[in-house]
């Protein structure tokens, strides 16, 4: 099973074409608020610095965009405040693929993706699974093996509990018979350390938030949460290669705004996303930080959300995780 998902409906283009015909009705004229849900250093922190970074050098941005971090709850509290700014055309947020599980297992996520104004996708984004170099794992299968001879005795550094290195554990797990515990910390700086120091064992981290530690000798890759091998690790197997067949569970990043956008603000972002995507300072970004370009306009990620979030509750339910939605 794959959660890809590329088709572009008769809906996304009709939503394509009319949002085409305001997107000029609306320009920002003060601060825009961008919400992200990591803490400092974290992916999705660490994402929405770097986008608006070169959206700024491509002269793309109209007023000053402001990232505002709003930890807790797996994505509940970032996405609760999105909510509590419905009709805001000043605010933004910067959604992952939590955004879609956590409303599936949190009774008190009580606002999903469906709540949320679509935007846009911007990305698909790859992870590594990693140790420190003194470990004794030089492949994903003898720390598997020994996480199967001694159950529970290893763990992994991790972040929301229902993130998609929680998820990608599970399935290795229940493919396996493998287990080691996950232990949740509020920001990547947190698990790195705990993980370097000798705290935990493993952990699945994004390009983007690995700092060079890889290079630099701190860190050992095992194994590749891709499709395809990276071009910084071509000697590093995927997931797949190592002999792990799991379902893809891919990182989305995009764009949503609050309940009740205007269809004219919507449409300017949008637009202003679509051509940040364009951009050569964009794809200069994701070529440095070996990430997957995957812009989808509103109508398309709307699909793409369904999709992603009825594959996800199939996952979770043959995993016996209990689904509330």
């Amino acid at each position: 099973m794959t959660i890809r998902f590329k088709t572009f409906s008769i809906a996304a283009m009709l939503v394509a074409l009319a949002t085409g015909a305001v997107a000029e009705d609306f320009k920002p004229t003060g601060l825009v608020s961008v919400v992200v849900h990591a803490g400092a250093g974290g992916g999705n922190d660490t994402f929405g610095r770097a986008l608006l970074a070169v959206m700024e050098k491509e002269n793309l941005l109209p007023v000053r965009f402001q990232v505002i971090n709003k930890v807790g709850g797996g994505s509940a509290n970032a996405m609760n405040y999105m909510a509590e700014k419905a009709g805001d055309n000043n605010t933004i947020g910067l959604f992952t693929s939590v955004y879609m599980i956590n409303p599936l297992v949190q009774e008190e996520a009580t606002t999903t993706m469906g709540d949320l104004t679509p935007i846009a996708n911007l990305i698909f984004e790859p992870a590594l699974v990693v140790v420190r170099t003194d470990s004794p794992f030089k492949t994903l299968k003898e720390f598997i093996d020994a996480a199967k001879a001694e159950p529970n005795k290893y763990s992994q550094s991790g972040g929301s509990v229902l993130s998609r290195e929680a998820i990608v554990r599970q399935l290795i797990m229940s493919k396996t018979g493998a287990q080691w515990s996950f232990i949740s910390f509020p920001t990547a700086g947190e698990r790195i350390s705990a993980v370097l120091g000798g705290h935990t064992d493993l952990m699945m981290i994004e390009p983007s938030e690995e700092a060079g530690l890889v290079k630099g000798g701190k860190l050992r890759v095992l194994a590749q949460i891709a499709t395809k091998r990276l071009e910084d690790y071509p000697d590093v197997p995927t997931l797949k290669e190592a002999g792990y067949d799991i379902v893809d569970v891919p990182q989305a990043r995009g764009v949503i705004g609050p309940p009740g956008m205007s269809k004219e603000a919507m449409a300017y972002y949008q637009d202003l996303f679509e051509r940040a995507s364009k951009s050569e300072g964009w794809k200069k970004y994701l070529r440095q930080m070996q990430l997957e370009s995957a812009y989808m306009p509103a109508g398309e990620l709307a699909d793409f959300v369904k999709t992603y979030t009825s594959q996800i509750r199939e996952i979770l339910t043959s995993l016996d995780v209990k689904v509330v939605r």
